[in-house]
């Protein structure tokens, strides 16, 4: 039982940040590879709220917040200007990016990893076994999360525009939608969603460095895939199956090849699948 919980839990982190991959993929046709180091950046502002004598309530909120404009800036400076250019120049600079975020944060705090001081929560006994009250906080927030941004997409204005830039950003900016508007509020959120992953994540490996994000980012990356690129529902559900692929792989004594188990489901799923679980092919229009 303790095995799927911690799955649950891992899984929850993955699928959140595998939604800002695949929300901004879905609306802004890019792949941002520098989003993994937006956890890295949410990561040292709880750190440093924490060392500063906050608590754990003030660390979350600055993380959010510096998360979030650091989503917004990077959306206006690096790939702003880039809009209607070849894929691979875009992909080229998110791949600066992501190196110019940890370049800076190793100049701030160090090479070395910090370590954070993270409360306590200690553990509950369900079906017999111990289970982190951490975990059982990162499925119940996650969840809220995910049902909350489900919501915004299907039942605000906003998140309505979202779906039609998705669909076709000529027709929506004819319509009245402000394009550029609506690709930062996805940068935002999506930004903000890194924020509490990169808090959850620290209730597991509670240390802070440069290239955090890193391997996180991947496997988010790679979540997104297996679930379709541009799938909410397909983010989340390939953010839990990894999760638990993860849990179930290391429970077996095998947690050495958890990495390369996750890869070559990735593989598999390419081959069989190409388009992800949830996906839809793409038609390009000529």
């Amino acid at each position: 039982m303790s095995v799927i919980f911690d799955g649950l839990s891992l899984g929850a982190i993955y699928a959140l940040i595998a939604l800002g991959y695949t929300m901004v993929y879905g609306i802004a046709k890019m792949l941002n590879f520098a989003h993994g180091d937006i956890i890295m950046v949410g990561a040292y502002a709880v750190f440093t709220t924490l060392a500063a004598g906050g608590n754990l309530a003030i660390g979350v909120l600055a993380s959010v917040i510096v998360c979030t404009l650091m989503g917004i800036i990077i959306e206006k400076v690096a790939y702003r200007p880039l809009r209607g250019v070849t894929p691979i120049a875009v992909l080229i600079t998110a791949i600066g990016v992501s190196y110019l975020l940890q370049s800076i944060a190793q100049l701030i705090f160090g090479a070395k990893a910090q370590s954070v001081s993270l409360p306590s929560l200690g553990a509950v006994s369900i079906a017999g076994s111990n289970v982190s009250v951490s975990s059982i906080l990162t499925m119940g927030i996650s969840a809220v999360i995910m049902i909350a941004l489900t919501l915004f997409i299907k039942k605000t204005r906003t998140g309505r525009a979202m779906l039609a830039v998705s669909e076709d950003r000529g027709a929506a900016q004819l319509m009245g939608i402000n394009v550029n508007k609506i690709i930062t509020v996805t940068f935002a959120i999506g930004s903000a969603l890194a924020a509490f992953a990169s808090v959850f994540y620290l209730f597991q490996i509670p240390t802070a460095e440069p290239t955090l994000g890193s391997m996180p980012g991947i496997k988010a990356f790679t979540a997104a895939v297996i679930g379709g690129i541009g799938s909410i529902p397909g983010a989340m559900i390939g953010g839990f199956a990894i999760g638990l692929l993860e849990a179930l792989v290391s429970a077996v004594g095998l947690s050495i090849w958890k990495d390369g188990v996750v890869f070559a489901i990735l593989i598999v799923v390419l081959l069989v699948k190409p388009t992800g679980i949830l996906g839809r092919p793409q038609t390009e229009k000529v």
